[in-house]
């Protein structure tokens, strides 16, 4: 099967954006990628939670208008942290002819993580886009590492990562080439 990659975009809707650590520059990642994705013909796959706090319809719910899909782009709704659990995210994706998924958005050891892990037991390749994801915005003293920390630490797992016959890689969002590895 030819290499054929899709960009995923992770839960980045209004309300946990506004949780976010260095929010904007982390959309104008993704922005930036979206756009060079949509250049090459690359799908982007927009992935779209919905519980407490996101329920559906609401103004919280929706994406992010910098990153709003457009006509023809594939949503995928979930409930849980994994986008592929009771979702059509593997069905889509195999219509797409994907063996490579590009991973951004919200929450980096949550959604993001949990996501990315899925991708390679469906038997994904997987690029982690270092400074695509991003966590709740919290300080450096308290119940959970910094936000810095989290995003630092999941980037430095997956470089060293070893999951037979996939390839893992870790680019930041300016290395990201939507062609074949």
């Amino acid at each position: 099967m030819p290499h054929t990659a899709t960009l995923l975009v992770i839960d980045m809707q209004n309300t946990l954006v506004s949780l976010a650590f260095r929010a904007a520059e982390t959309v104008a990642a993704i922005a930036g990628l979206r756009e060079r994705a949509k250049a090459a013909g690359v799908p982007v796959v927009t992935i779209q939670h919905r519980g407490t706090g996101v329920e559906a319809g609401t103004e919280g719910w929706r994406i992010v208008p910098e990153l709003m899909p457009a006509a023809g782009e594939e949503t995928v709704h979930k409930t849980s942290a994994d986008s592929f659990l009771d979702t059509d995210l593997d069905e889509t994706l195999k219509a797409l002819g994907v063996t490579e998924v590009v991973v951004t958005g919200f929450a980096t050891e949550f959604c993001v993580d949990t996501t990315a892990r899925q991708a390679l037991s469906h038997r994904y390749d997987v690029v982690l886009v270092a400074d695509g994801h991003t966590t709740s915005d919290r300080p450096e003293s308290g119940e959970y590492i910094s936000s810095e920390r989290s995003i630092a630490h999941h980037n430095g797992i997956y470089r060293h990562m070893d999951f037979p016959g996939r390839s893992i890689r870790v680019l930041s969002a300016s290395e990201v080439d939507f062609a074949a590895p």
